[in-house]
């Protein structure tokens, strides 16, 4: 085990002993406001050598050298009184104006909280988090595998797990889509980052020089409007060599449709947009008519199309429920295929997102500028053996070689169990319905719905009465 690992292993047990962290969310958000502080100090000492003239945002008295790096400093109730009473107001009220840096922690901390309680056992995890230099390109590359872990664990924190798309599926749709050096990529809901930070390293493979350094961090953006993901994703991106994070604390659904212009309109759109989410009453109202709803990853896909510059791709994670649903579904999907090439859906098995969610999920990919005349569907299959993903058996990125094979050669019948296509005039005529099941898989025999529903509650009747049946005996016998 290494000793990063050993680390944050030590760092885990000590926050589980304090009264005031509830639960992974809480613990997570905990220690990653403390590793940000701790990378922020690091990268500062690099900036004094490598930024003339650099200044730090941070009054000399909260920075984490001077309160933190001294392993026999403050600690028990005064280390809590100093956290609690100066530290986090100090950062919170940051004027944001002195630096883009002073913007970056300010926007991290004005929603993140201290939930340690205990000072002694606070002193303990500083020192702990002190032994990993962010300075050294080995500890660097062996935490952000171990970042990749702890982001993992948002799966099994409730309903932070929305946040997290699994390496294989963002990996795979960052191949396929292949930005290239100076084309802008957003994620406008960037959860922690996995999409950028995906882009990032494909793009680091072209990089040959400081200017080539520079047209990377500039074409990299990224928008989230909740906290501990916002501050997961801003940590992400220092991880990977980002000074200053284009990360934004926003919704971009709140800003009115019509106004977004030309110079709001990029190259790459790479997202998995929140679904079965509900936003704001009113937020609707920033759409046309046509597209208004309440339902999070609609007003998503609506607002995509708008900020693809012509020949712009897209790669999006949406839902079943996307691809048959009516009324503004259907609306958003002709807009979709009128203004856009959808030339592929790959359709993924259920599991893929457990253990947040079971629900279906398929990958849409389109160029904006062309109408759609024909859509490729794939079904992803399982691997041998496997008949479900789960925590312990995640969807893989060599499965999707397959899909990477088939890409470019549609029509080799090697694939042909797996593929098929269907024209935009189908489409249309089945009233925008892509929820197109592969004509070459048998066909199961489930019954419909509607007969299974009769079934369950014949079956639920009959359960009952067997119970009242119970019931009346043992009460007769008891008399």
């Amino acid at each position: 085990m290494t000793t990063i690992t050993t680390n944050i292993k030590g760092i885990r047990d000590i926050m589980r002993k304090d009264t005031g962290v509830d639960g992974d969310a809480q613990r997570i958000s905990q220690m990653v406001w403390m590793l940000f502080m701790k990378i922020f100090a690091d990268k500062e000492e690099e900036w004094e050598i490598t930024i003339e003239g650099y200044q730090s945002p941070i009054p000399d008295q909260f920075k984490w050298q001077n309160w933190a790096a001294n392993e026999e400093g403050l600690t028990g109730d005064a280390l809590m009184d100093f956290v609690n009473n100066e530290l986090f107001p100090a950062l919170k009220e940051l004027d944001f104006s002195i630096s883009p840096q002073a913007k970056i922690i300010r926007s991290v901390f004005e929603d993140t909280y201290n939930y340690m309680k205990n000072g002694t056992l606070f002193r303990q995890v500083i020192n702990q988090i002190n032994r990993i230099d962010f300075n050294s390109s080995k500890d660097r590359h062996l935490f952000n595998d171990l970042y990749e872990t702890i982001l993992k664990e948002l799966q099994s924190a409730g309903s932070s797990g929305e946040y997290y798309t699994p390496r294989a599926v963002t990996q795979f749709m960052v191949d396929i889509i292949n930005p290239q050096l100076k084309e802008t990529v957003l994620d406008p809901a960037s959860g922690t980052g996995g999409f950028l930070t995906c882009t990032i390293d494909h793009k680091k493979k072209l990089v040959q020089n400081d200017q080539d350094e520079r047209d990377l961090q500039a074409t990299i953006r990224g928008i989230e409007k909740k906290p501990l993901p916002h501050l997961l994703c801003t940590t992400n991106l220092m991880l990977h060599g980002f000074d200053v994070p284009a990360v934004r604390r926003d919704n971009l659904l709140s800003k009115p449709y019509a106004d977004w212009g030309a110079s709001d309109k990029v190259d790459i759109i790479l997202t998995n947009p929140p679904f079965g989410g509900v936003e704001e009453d009113g937020t609707e109202t920033n759409f046309p008519q046509k597209f208004r709803t309440k339902e999070t990853a609609d007003l998503f896909l609506a607002l995509i199309i708008r900020l693809l510059k012509d020949g712009g791709r897209c790669a999006v994670v949406l839902p079943d429920g996307t691809l048959f649903g009516e009324g503004v579904k259907t609306r958003i999907k002709e807009e979709l295929m009128e203004r856009c090439n959808l030339h592929t859906i790959v359709r993924l098995p259920n599991g893929v997102f457990n253990p947040y969610t079971g629900i279906k999920t398929n990958l849409l990919f389109f160029e904006k500028g062309q109408q759609t005349k024909e859509i490729w569907y794939f079904e992803h299959p399982y691997p041998d053996g496997v008949k479900s993903y789960n925590k312990g058996k995640p969807i893989h990125i060599k499965e999707f070689d397959l899909e990477k094979a088939w890409w470019n050669d549609r029509e080799n019948e090697t694939y042909s169990q797996y593929a098929w296509k269907v024209s935009a005039e189908e489409i249309k005529n089945r009233g925008y319905n892509l929820d197109i099941k592969n004509p070459h898989q048998v066909a199961d025999d489930l019954e419909s719905p509607e007969v299974l529903l009769k079934k369950y509650q014949a079956t639920e009747n009959k359960i009952s009465d067997i119970q009242d049946e119970i019931i009346k005996v043992l009460t007769e016998a008891l008399r």
